[in-house]
């Protein structure tokens, strides 16, 4: 077993390994928030906010927006 300064390099060098295999395994946090933005496709055409899906959409327009007509895209979902 390795002790003091030996293990400390020991712990240095597998902590860059690993790291290494991360970022080559692509889960950085920029490709994370790059599949994030891709996830955004409704915009709000009020306020210009996204979001993922029909039904976050409607429900953001009805809390945020009560006194606008809600889009016709979203009266039947």
């Amino acid at each position: 077993m390795a002790r003091g300064q030996q293990k400390l390099q020991s712990q240095a060098r597998a902590q860059e390994k690993l790291a290494k295999q991360k970022k080559q395994q692509g889960h950085s946090a920029t490709d994370q928030k790059k599949a994030a933005q891709k996830a955004l496709v409704h915009v709000c055409t009020v306020c210009k906010a996204q979001m993922p899906d029909p039904k976050t959409y409607k429900q953001h327009f009805e809390n945020k927006h009560p006194k606008n007509e809600v889009p016709a895209e979203l009266k039947d979902i």
